[in-house]
């Protein structure tokens, strides 16, 4: 039976109360943090508006989002982020509990980023994407309310094909639309293709490995074991450096490999390992109960592990895995000190400070690329806090 846990509702004068000012120490350290962050932002809010120079943002604000893509095809660029506001809009109708504000806000963004003095065509692609968050959020309730349940698997098939045709759209086919090779793609648009890509490719691998360490064929376990505490035992920058410099000594002809695809598959073999562990985690949480009453309907223990203990276990490590991908989405920024000539984010601004025009701006591209960082890193930890109570408010 599900019992809903029910909600403790505070004001502001009780919230404060209970988390600020509760004892007296509780007051002390208040006031001392405060004043803490004042001496500290103050200033920092006072460089931000009155001393710091953002034209080498500004000028250099295609190149830190999308790198060297041809200017003629941004179109697709555009496209992609159109498809994922539109689907985050749906979400946000349909899962509420767990997309909850992050959607309202990437809408209003885009819209406000409209204001910005840009050109024309720019302006109207962010008031598009601003505009399919709201109008898919509204779509969503709308059909949910409507008892048509069919919107959801349209949404979440949506996102599971969004990777595979966003990649498919940038690089081209050419037949229809030319061939973009790699070497072009840059800044934010290379920092979430490689961290995506790297956590949707991880993951499967990181649930075999942690299902091959239980197994009881000795061979499968001690092969999955080894490969774990080994990729675990060696920092990532290490891992990145083998795949981009040293591969290419040791299999002749890998060197024509394309740069980012031995990127990719680094991050996917260092996060597997990782996920491995914790998926392995959640397995032993199980309880032992749970692989009899498998055993004892007559489920053999492929079936039992697909249909009864992994849904379990991968409940459980929800967050972990998201602090993982949140991980990899700040190491991206390693592929840069292992050489290959990638330019994701942190490597593009890296880059722009040899710009003799703009010699002494570090700070404020260094500053930029943090909040972007800071924005994706805190929506990820923003819905994966919202889903893990959703579950546990459901299960208990």
């Amino acid at each position: 039976m599900v019992v809903e846990r029910p909600v403790e509702r505070l004001g502001l004068i009780g919230w404060l109360h209970k988390n600020l000012f509760s004892t007296w120490y509780n007051i002390l350290l208040t006031l001392l943090s405060l004043a803490l962050i004042v001496a500290v932002v103050q200033p920092l809010l006072i460089w931000v508006l009155t001393q710091a120079e953002w034209d080498v943002v500004m000028v250099n604000l295609r190149l830190l989002l999308i790198g060297f893509f041809p200017l003629d095809q941004i179109w697709r660029v555009w496209v992609c982020l159109a498809a994922t506001m539109a689907l985050l809009g749906l979400s946000r109708g349909i899962w509420p509990h767990i997309v909850g504000g992050v959607a309202p806000v990437y809408g209003a963004g885009l819209l406000l980023l409209a204001l910005l003095p840009i050109e024309l065509n720019q302006r109207l692609w962010l008031v598009l994407c601003g505009g399919l968050v709201f109008a898919g959020a509204a779509l969503s309730r709308f059909l949910v309310q409507r008892s048509n349940q069919r919107i959801i698997g349209w949404v979440a098939m949506g996102w599971v094909l969004l990777l595979p045709l966003t990649l498919w759209l940038l690089r081209g086919f050419g037949l229809v639309l030319p061939v973009i090779e790699t070497s072009e793609w840059g800044g934010l648009l290379l920092t979430l293709v490689m961290a995506i890509s790297g956590v949707v490719f991880a993951f499967p691998l990181g649930v075999l490995l942690a299902i091959g360490r239980r197994s009881e064929l000795p061979a499968f376990r001690w092969f999955c074991t080894i490969s774990i505490e080994v990729v675990r035992g060696v920092p990532l920058v290490t891992v990145l450096f083998m795949f981009l410099i040293m591969l290419p000594l040791f299999i002749p002809g890998s060197e024509s490999t394309d740069n980012i695809a031995r990127a990719i598959i680094g991050l996917t073999i260092f996060t597997s390992a990782y996920i491995a562990e914790n998926v392995r985690g959640g397995l032993q949480a199980i309880p032992r109960g749970q692989f009899e009453a498998a055993k004892a309907i007559g489920l053999n223990p492929v079936f039992s592990m697909l249909l009864i203990i992994l849904p379990q276990a991968l409940r459980i490590v929800i967050p972990s895995n998201v602090n993982q991908f949140i991980s990899l989405l700040k190491d991206t920024s390693l592929v840069v000190a292992a050489g290959g000539g990638i330019r994701e984010l942190l490597g593009m601004a890296d880059s722009l400070m040899g710009q003799a025009e703009f010699q002494g701006k570090q700070a404020e591209v260094l500053l930029f690329a943090g909040l972007i960082y800071w924005i994706l890193a805190y929506s990820l930890t923003y819905v994966s806090k919202r889903l893990e109570q959703h579950i546990q408010r459901h299960t208990t």
